[in-house]
C-alpha cells in the first residue's frame, strides 16, 4: 500500500502500519492512530462486496451478542475491497469461559427457521452456496461434501478407493441425518483453535467467522481437527447446551468435511486423515 492508498482510508492521525497474519485469504494490518487501534483486511483486485458475507456474519454476532471485532468501515481503494475492524488486545483466559460463548451462540436459531445464510461461504479455494433451504442434509451434503469429493476427484488427490470409500460414508451420514433433529442454528463455521481470542480482561473472543445457520455440531466437530481446545471447554459447552444422543458418531461427519477442506485447499498431507476419518465413519456404523 502506498501514502495515497493509506491516505483514502477513513482514519486519520495514523502513526503506525504493521503487517500482521490474516489468514490464507486476506492482506492484514494493524493500524495505530493517535486515540485507537484498528484491524484493516485487504483483499486486491476484488470489489467492495468480497466483504459482504464477513460483515454480515459479525452482524449476525453481534445481535447475538458475541464478543467479536465490529465492523469500521469497508469499501474499495482503487481497485482494492478492504474491511476495517476495531482491534482486539490480546490477552488471557479460561477455556470454560469459551465453551459458555460458544453455546450462547448455538442458541440464536435463525429468524426463518431455515438452514443457510444470506451470504455464500467464500474461501481462498472453494466456495459453497449457502442459499436457504428447509434441508440440513442439502446444505451439508449435496452442497458442501458432494461438492469437494467432485474436486478431489478432478484434482486427482483422490484414489479409486477414497471414491468408494466417500460412497459409503455418504449413505451413513445421510441415513443419520435423516434421523437427526438439526435446528439451524448460529454458526461460526470455521471454529479452529486459530479463530478464538481470549481478551485483555480474560473474556473470550470469536474471530473470521464463516457464519451459517446449520446444525450445532458441525462447530463442534470442527474443533476436534486440530486441537486447541480442552476438557474445560467441552464440559462447560455441554453444561449449558447438552448435547443429543448419538453426538460422537456425527461429530466425526464435520470432522471428515473439515479434513476434506483442507485436503482441497492445501492437498496430499490431508490425503490419509481423510481417509482414515472415513473408515472410522463405517466400522462406527457397522
Amino acid at each position: 500500500m502506498d501514502n495515497d492508498w493509506i491516505n483514502r482510508l477513513p482514519l486519520r492521525d495514523i502513526r503506525q502500519i504493521t503487517h500482521v497474519g490474516g489468514g490464507d485469504v486476506n492482506q492484514a494490518y494493524r493500524i495505530d492512530t493517535d486515540k485507537k487501534s484498528y484491524f484493516l483486511l485487504v483483499q486486491p483486485d476484488h470489489p467492495q462486496s468480497f466483504y459482504a458475507g464477513e460483515i454480515a456474519g459479525l452482524k449476525a454476532f453481534k445481535e447475538a451478542d458475541i464478543m467479536a471485532p465490529r465492523v469500521i468501515a469497508s469499501g474499495q481503494i482503487n481497485e482494492d475491497a478492504y474491511l476495517l475492524l476495531n482491534y482486539l488486545e490480546r490477552g488471557t483466559g479460561k477455556q470454560s469461559d469459551l465453551g459458555r460463548l460458544v453455546a450462547h451462540l448455538h442458541h440464536h436459531e435463525s429468524h426463518n427457521g431455515r438452514f443457510g445464510f444470506d451470504y455464500p461461504y467464500s474461501g481462498s479455494s472453494i466456495s459453497f452456496t449457502n442459499d436457504w433451504t428447509n434441508s440440513w442434509t442439502e446444505l451439508f451434503v449435496h452442497r458442501r461434501l458432494d461438492m469437494l469429493a467432485s474436486l478431489l476427484q478432478k484434482k486427482h488427490l483422490w484414489t479409486s478407493h477414497d471414491v468408494t470409500l466417500y460412497e459409503k460414508s455418504r449413505d451413513i451420514i445421510v441415513s443419520e441425518l435423516v434421523r437427526h433433529p438439526s435446528k439451524p442454528v448460529l454458526l461460526h463455521g470455521d471454529l479452529w483453535g486459530g479463530n478464538y481470542i481470549f481478551l485483555t480482561d480474560g473474556s473470550p473472543a470469536l474471530i473470521d467467522p464463516a457464519a451459517v445457520y446449520g446444525d450445532r455440531e458441525l462447530d463442534i466437530g470442527v474443533t476436534m481437527v486440530f486441537g486447541g481446545f480442552t476438557p474445560e471447554f467441552y464440559r462447560a459447552y455441554a453444561a449449558a447446551y447438552p448435547f443429543d444422543n448419538g453426538y460422537e458418531k456425527r461429530l466425526a461427519f464435520y470432522q471428515l468435511y473439515y479434513l476434506m477442506v483442507h485436503l482441497n485447499k492445501f492437498g496430499l498431507s490431508y490425503a490419509g486423515s481423510v481417509s482414515a476419518t472415513m473408515s472410522r465413519i463405517i466400522s462406527e456404523n457397522e
